[in-house]
């Protein structure tokens, strides 16, 4: 299953019928075409489902629709099992950027978040879910998959990497996530839930 979200709402591929119960779904061949998002954008649902049997061959077909941004970054903790959270724009978010042309994601993801947190020691754990948004760039329909990994850390003294638009950094324990998923954007928040859920 693939979750890709459009500013609120929620673009699910699947090939999984019962994972869809009794909401409506849409078929991916009736839907293939340079007008896509259009059509998904339109229906003003909150959560569009769109089945195929090959789960592969729609994702594949579904990338093919836009132009691809990919990015890595990291869920990091520290030894009082706080996550790390950078304020941008508005919103709460995790650091993450763009992968450079002949990096790997896991070291773009050590570099990312060094950069934008001053970390100066940081060690990379398991890789989590990717998660996926659209947006606008210009012309162009941008699709960024973001690839997460779990990191840790010990270093104490963080700097907010201001060119970047950070303008803060907060510590969060399990007890106060919910204040801080209330104010962030839905593929952090339905990150989250996947990591914590692995952990248990």
């Amino acid at each position: 299953m693939y979750t890709i979200f459009k500013n609120d709402v929620s673009i699910i591929l699947t090939d999984d019928l019962n994972r869809i119960g009794t909401k409506s779904y849409l078929l991916w061949k009736e839907l293939q075409g340079e007008k896509v998002l259009d059509q998904l954008l339109s229906l003003g649902l909150k959560s569009v489902f769109i089945y195929h049997q090959d789960l592969a061959v729609m994702w594949r077909g579904f990338k093919n629709e836009f132009k691809i941004i990919e990015a890595s970054g990291g869920i990091v903790k520290n030894n009082f099992d706080q996550f790390l959270f950078i304020f941008r724009l508005g919103k709460w978010d995790l650091p993450k950027g763009k992968i450079e042309k002949g990096e790997t994601k896991e070291l773009a993801a050590l570099r990312e978040v060094k950069e934008e947190c001053g970390f100066k020691t940081l060690f990379l754990g398991r890789e989590i879910v990717p998660t996926c948004h659209l947006y606008t760039e210009g012309q162009h329909e941008v699709l960024k998959i973001s690839y997460w990994y779990e990191m840790y850390s010990t270093d104490t003294e963080l700097t907010p990497q201001t060119e970047e638009d950070i303008t803060g950094l907060k510590w969060v324990g399990k007890d106060e996530l919910n204040l801080v998923l209330g104010d962030t954007y839905p593929s952090i928040s339905l990150l989250v839930d996947a990591y914590l859920s692995a952990a248990q």
